[in-house]
């Protein structure tokens, strides 16, 4: 008699968003130190590099030629247009991960997570939140990366994808990075975002 076969839970797709400065990145980053293991998309953008990005790593950074080729060919899971910039998942790698039965983690911005909501109703949706408002203000202040015309933007932005908390599934706040990276992994093994609805925590 053939053995039985092992049931394994289905591939997950999580998306991860939330405001300019809440530490999307940074945590990320600690995910990867962390936990190996998982695998984190790496989103094409028409943004110049800043200080110690590594092409291919942070982000595929695409000139807006190559950007509107990709968009063209259907190459994109997912784009958006954020404070003068354009964003988008390279869609072939993330099919493979998932064909393979295996969950794949997506870091974009809120309209990026809606577009994947509406072409993968199964996708779990993760938003990031700082732990109040003043530190997000002093997070973005702090960054010294932009002028303040372009600060004052990401805080509009910013406050309207608050608002939007409420469209997700799981909201993490980043309090403390690697408490953060932790609960982030523990989410993207859970069993089902409908199952995540209904209990409020991971098992």
């Amino acid at each position: 008699m053939a053995p039985a076969a092992v049931e394994h839970p289905p591939a997950r797709l999580t998306v991860l968003s939330g405001p300019s400065g809440v530490g999307k990145g940074t945590v990320v980053a600690e995910v990867r130190r962390r936990h190996p293991e998982v695998w984190v998309s790496v989103s094409a953008t028409t943004r110049r590099r800043r200080p110690g990005e590594v092409d291919g790593v942070h982000y595929h950074f695409v000139s807006d030629a190559e950007f509107d080729r990709l968009i063209a060919e259907d190459g994109l899971l997912e784009w958006a247009e954020y404070a003068g910039n354009r964003y988008g998942t390279p869609a072939a790698p993330v099919r493979e991960r998932l064909a393979a039965g295996a969950p794949a983690l997506l870091e974009i911005e809120l309209q990026g997570a809606r577009q994947v909501r509406a072409r993968e109703a199964d996708a779990q949706l993760v938003f990031l939140a700082p732990p109040s408002w003043a530190e997000l203000e002093s997070r973005l202040a702090g960054r010294g990366s932009e002028p303040p015309a372009v600060q004052e933007e990401r805080l509009r932005i910013a406050q309207a994808e608050l608002d939007a908390a409420g469209e997700f599934d799981v909201v993490v706040v980043n309090d403390d990075v690697a408490r953060a990276a932790d609960e982030l992994v523990g989410w993207l093994t859970a069993p089902s975002p409908r199952s995540l609805r209904s209990s409020g925590a991971p098992e």
